[in-house]
């Protein structure tokens, strides 16, 4: 019987402290996740935690994707995401700027550094805008102020400029951690690891809520089931592949050409991944981040509602025809985002490059154009299950109106969950044969 080379796992000294340091450094980031926003009101951070409807169903998928951090308020609220934020937008930029998409195409190494010099530094505007805006819907939520001091006048001035310091200072701080870790500990894989140490956090508190709420046993049934199916779903559509066949001519070797060789070209089904869900997500936020900042008070007249009140409950309470916009806006993402990194991938040049072609398809141009057309048929099932998964959240609290803030377990974090692990599983085996250790090579 063939055994696992995963036995190697602690023999590697490189692989043993690269697992090490990764522990390490997320130990640290859940440490910080813990300190408060300066001037924090606990009262009406308690009643914003408590909060039901579609309100509490925000409040529940913003601490669980911050991995606990909002319902402390603590100086990472906002985890990483306004860096992620950051880096779809200028990926979007490349095709319409043509400067750009030359430079990371004649020289894609100094495009990367490029590309993460001005990431970072359009990271903090976003989360300048982010902050505020958080504060600002919260807020709203619990018609008062989270925070003790909250104004641009007179006294407030100070504490509110340290408390949007603070929860940018946070963001940032979440952002080094996750390049440390892609550096000396797990390559390439900081920020899902912190995104995924939060997520599996508030797996104990989820259960517990349950229990506190007395569901009956088949409810605990139902949400078991419901969780299988959805990570046999996710795993399902995320190892989709639909194999193009690639003919690749012989070699010579000596005065003999070898037999050209037939291999397949692997085509993802869900090649843009959560991206889609988190862009659709700061999109339809962003109305009301705007709108927040032509509101003067925090309980209108019901009777006088303006055009920024307005916006800002129909965005920022996420109620109505929310669901259906969210939808649609992922599966528009979805197809948006791949075009562009497929794009990038430039089979058909690459292929002509190596002397390949896909039998019956002219190489070049044709090629590149043939395998977009198959990308964009083989997206639409990929992206209608991403809409799913990002409103699944929405018809859960709707069936089950006490047991959906531990449900929202079962959407959008399982694919988070679900894609990180697979990724790190893939990577340490990666190392694992990179340092020798693999059974075909031992044996």
């Amino acid at each position: 019987m063939k055994r696992s080379s995963w036995r190697y796992l602690w023999k590697s000294e490189d692989i043993r402290n690269k697992l090490l340091i990764s522990l390490l450094l997320l130990g640290i980031y859940r440490l910080a996740a813990n300190i408060p926003v300066p001037g924090v009101d606990r009262a009406m951070l308690a009643q914003l935690t408590n909060q039901t409807g579609a309100a509490g169903n925000l409040i529940g998928l913003l601490d669980l994707l911050s991995g606990g951090s909002v319902s402390r308020f603590s100086i990472l609220a906002m985890g990483v995401y306004p860096y992620i934020t950051a880096q779809i937008i200028l990926q979007l930029l490349q095709p319409v700027i043509p400067s750009l998409e030359k430079m990371m195409k004649d020289d894609p190494r100094e495009g990367r550094k490029w590309m993460e010099k001005w990431t970072l530094i359009l990271t903090i505007p976003m989360a300048l805008l982010s902050a505020f805006g958080q504060i600002n819907i919260f807020n709203s939520m619990i018609r008062g102020s989270i925070l003790s001091n909250w104004g641009f006048s007179g006294a407030n001035l100070l504490p509110t400029v340290t408390a949007i310091i603070a929860m940018v200072a946070g963001t940032m701080f979440g952002i080094w951690i996750g390049q440390l870790i892609s550096e000396f500990g797990l390559r390439n894989q900081g920020l899902s690891l912190i995104i995924f140490s939060g997520i599996v956090s508030r797996m104990p508190q989820g259960i517990a809520q349950m229990i506190s709420n007395k569901e009956p046993w088949y409810m605990f049934a139902i949400v078991l089931l419901i969780l299988v199916l959805v990570i046999f779903v996710i795993v399902y559509v995320t190892q989709g592949r639909r194999n193009v066949p690639v003919m690749f001519p012989g070699r010579r070797i000596g005065n003999r050409m070898s037999m050209p060789v037939r291999s397949n070209l692997p085509l993802m089904v869900n090649m843009a991944g959560m991206i889609p869900i988190i862009f659709a997500q700061s999109f339809l936020t962003f109305p009301s981040i705007l709108a927040s900042f032509f509101i003067k008070s925090p309980d209108p007249h019901p009777e006088k509602v303006s055009f920024a009140e307005w916006v800002f409950k129909a965005f920022g309470a996420q109620t109505g025809w929310y669901p259906l916009m969210f939808f649609i806006l992922v599966v528009l993402f979805a197809f948006f985002y791949t075009d562009v990194l497929f794009a990038q991938q430039s089979y058909g040049e690459n292929l002509k490059k190596q002397g390949a072609q896909i039998p019956g398809v002219v190489r070049g141009k044709p090629t590149q154009d043939y395998l977009t057309r198959v990308q964009r048929r083989i997206t639409l099932p990929g992206a209608v299950f991403l809409g799913l998964v990002a409103v699944l959240p929405y018809i859960f609290s709707a069936i089950f109106p006490n047991s959906g803030g531990s449900i929202l377990m079962a959407a959008s974090g399982l694919l988070i969950v679900v894609g990180t692990i697979r990724d790190t599983v893939q990577l340490i085996e990666t190392e694992l044969r990179m340092h020798g250790y693999d059974d075909r090579l031992i044996s």
